[in-house]
């Protein structure tokens, strides 16, 4: 297959600057960017869900605007702290074993989705029992918000020019140029698609048709089970990590491997929320 992909044929990589803004020896790139813009999308959002009474009852909104601000700080670190463990651990510990110096350095990249997921989950864990609050229902607020910054950050890892496709012939397939000369999947964006648009507008659907929020645990499930989904869908066209490489033959990868937890975790929140009443505050 590899052998018989025209370049000709190719769409040309949007040259694109990864650096946002410059200002003297102070560089903005589009990935932190996407990263800050992205929190501020979803806590805007989460307020908005917490206003609409109607779509918690029966029962009202768990927590106050204020605490959902305080939340997103601890959600901030546990994303970072967790994301970046996990990309150390699951996907290059040869690397930082030998070169542990570099472990802190994030600006150089290198953050994991399934990590930061853990660390957001610690967090909300940790924020729940300090201030008395419903785990589930705080996973659900965060649930229905995320896929907002997920798509911002897919968009980024495309400007970045990483995380690329596997090779192919598709008439939209891209010559990335870190990637060689082959034409590839520009799978970043299958993700935001999937993983952003399509999540988002799966769980507001959930959430103004069925009353989703009414019942805690549902719309965190499906956001889990749905991410899981999506991942290992595209990742049957996005290349796999270097360093990594396949797991078996030539389409298992950690990503998938990585996923699966997520999957059974999800489908079990929703089998368990299904099984209970609409309470007013689990």
């Amino acid at each position: 297959m590899r052998g018989m992909m025209p370049t000709v044929f190719a769409i040309p990589f949007p040259a694109i600057d990864p650096v946002a803004i410059s200002l003297g020896p102070l560089q903005i790139r589009w990935y932190a960017l996407a990263y800050i813009v992205g929190l501020i999308l979803a806590v805007i959002w989460a307020k908005h869900l917490l206003k609409q009474e109607a779509l918690w009852r029966p029962g009202r909104p768990f927590m106050s605007p204020s605490q959902l601000d305080d939340f997103m700080v601890w959600a901030m670190l546990g994303v970072v702290i967790g994301g970046r463990t996990g990309y150390v651990l699951f996907y290059n510990p040869g690397y930082y074993l030998s070169h542990p110096g570099n472990i802190l350095a994030v600006w150089q990249g290198g953050m994991s989705f399934h990590g930061g997921f853990a660390g957001l989950i610690a967090a909300a864990w940790l924020f729940c029992r300090r201030h008395g609050l419903s785990l589930l229902r705080l996973l659900d607020l965060s649930a229905a918000s995320v896929p907002l910054a997920l798509f911002l950050g897919r968009l980024a890892n495309f400007i970045n020019g990483e995380l690329w496709g596997r090779p192919t012939d598709v008439p939209w397939a891209m010559i990335f140029p870190r990637a060689g000369p082959e034409p590839r999947h520009p799978s970043q964006l299958y993700e935001a698609g999937l993983e952003g648009i399509v999540l988002f507008l799966v769980l507001w659907w959930l959430i103004v048709r069925y009353r989703a929020l009414a019942r805690p645990g549902l719309v965190a499930g499906v956001f889990t089970s749905g991410y899981a989904l999506s991942r290992i869908f595209v990742e049957f066209f996005r290349e796999p990590d270097r360093q990594i490489g396949y797991l078996a033959g030539d389409w298992l990868t950690m990503g998938m491997v990585l996923s699966l937890p997520l999957l059974a975790v999800g489908g079990w929140l929703i089998l368990r929320a299904l099984r209970n009443p609409p309470a007013g505050d689990a």
